[in-house]
């Protein structure tokens, strides 16, 4: 990862609000729709700002006393969209991050872990739990599908958290080199990679008439993702087909889209609900003879032909390692947001050998993970 080259103005430090108060407004949010999803994928606004209006509301100090109360071993709140059964090696680089920086997993630190098992809407009530528990720092990932509780639980304790977005376009930060308020964290941003995924089917297919793209549209990233496809689409003359899919029942229907209108490619973008349900978005491609490239290795490990983005491993492995330097005394408000520089191509020969391609020596030379 690196630090951002360009400076940018920063941000006022959010003021801090009673642990209370924070979950009593979750509490009353949770009663309605998710703010980051509904059932058909509509963002709820007023829920979203009576969270919010509850919480600054009663936004004051929290005072120091409160802080004191803490055990002498400080607990670290780990939240996920995901799952604990994959995403154990992701866990393990983010206990490395913790040990370089002196604190190790029940010696001087408590990891609190909190997993929403793809049930994204799970997420704001999972962090109001770990503030009332008054953890240290909170750590949390999917966080483009639960911006309005990352902002929020930042009130109260420092945030790291891990997106595949640009944090500045969503809000969720001022500027990378100073992200302001008591937010920070790691991102493994897309957007410079859909030329390179395009290029890299391309390869496999050369004469691709029509590409598709997967996307979430209740995701906080959607809309670059699509405007920068399409950018690098028309640059190669090549035709892009959108496909939305908020919920895991609408997979079906975008697949029977791709096929009616004869696409005969398919790009997924990086999503939190996506990489939950890999194994199924796999077998579609697979059963539909679609030759798809994703964001993520596990995609591919999975059954994917193929995949191409930044490492997942090393933006835990960061997360871990600005998690502990905050434990230790710095300020979120200091540490510049991260942004990749290791990128992964990964193939399957397996499932290029099912769809009848012959993976291109140039891109069996470039990869850097071949499963076979």
């Amino acid at each position: 990862m690196r630090r951002p080259a360009k400076e940018e103005l920063g941000q006022a430090r959010v003021p801090v609000a009673s642990t209370s108060c924070f979950v009593d407004a979750a509490k009353t949010w949770m009663a309605g729709p998710s703010p980051a999803m509904t059932e058909r994928g509509t963002r709820t606004e007023i829920h979203r700002r009576q969270f919010i209006a509850l919480v600054g509301g009663a936004a004051a100090a929290w005072p120091l006393a409160a802080r004191a109360q803490q055990t002498a071993m400080p607990a670290v709140g780990f939240v996920s969209g995901r799952s604990p059964g994959s995403d154990g090696y992701l866990v393990e680089g983010f206990r490395r991050g913790l040990r370089e920086n002196g604190f190790s997993e029940g010696q001087n630190v408590a990891l609190e872990f909190r997993w929403a098992d793809g049930q994204l809407d799970r997420l704001p009530a999972m962090m109001a739990e770990l503030i009332e528990r008054k953890v240290a720092v909170l750590f949390a990932g999917a966080a483009d599908v639960a911006a309005g509780a990352v902002r929020v639980a930042s009130a109260i304790v420092p945030v790291v958290f891990a997106t595949g977005s640009d944090p500045v376009e969503t809000g969720l930060v001022a500027s990378f080199n100073r992200p302001g308020g008591n937010l920070t964290g790691v991102s493994v941003i897309t957007n410079i990679l859909w030329p390179k995924r395009i290029e890299i089917l391309r390869e496999f297919l050369p004469t691709t008439p029509l590409i598709a793209l997967l996307v979430n549209p209740t995701n906080l990233a959607h809309l670059s993702a699509t405007r920068e496809l399409n950018g690098a689409a028309r640059k190669l003359g090549q035709e892009v087909l959108i496909l939305p899919a908020s919920v895991e029942a609408d997979f079906e229907i975008a697949f029977a889209a791709l096929m009616e209108k004869r696409a005969t490619a398919l790009i997924v973008s990086d999503d939190a609900l996506f990489t939950n349900r890999r194994d199924v978005l796999a077998a579609l491609a697979a059963r539909h003879a679609v030759p798809a490239i994703y964001g993520r290795r596990e995609f591919a490990s999975a059954g994917g032909l193929m995949s191409y983005g930044a490492s997942t491993l090393d933006q835990y492995y960061q997360s871990g390692v600005y998690v502990g330097r905050i434990l230790r005394g710095a300020k979120p408000a200091d540490l510049p947001f991260l942004l990749p520089t290791k990128f992964e191509l990964t193939l399957n020969l397996r499932t290029a050998k099912a769809l009848g391609l012959e993976v291109p020596p140039t891109l069996l030379a470039r990869a850097d993970e071949v499963i076979e």
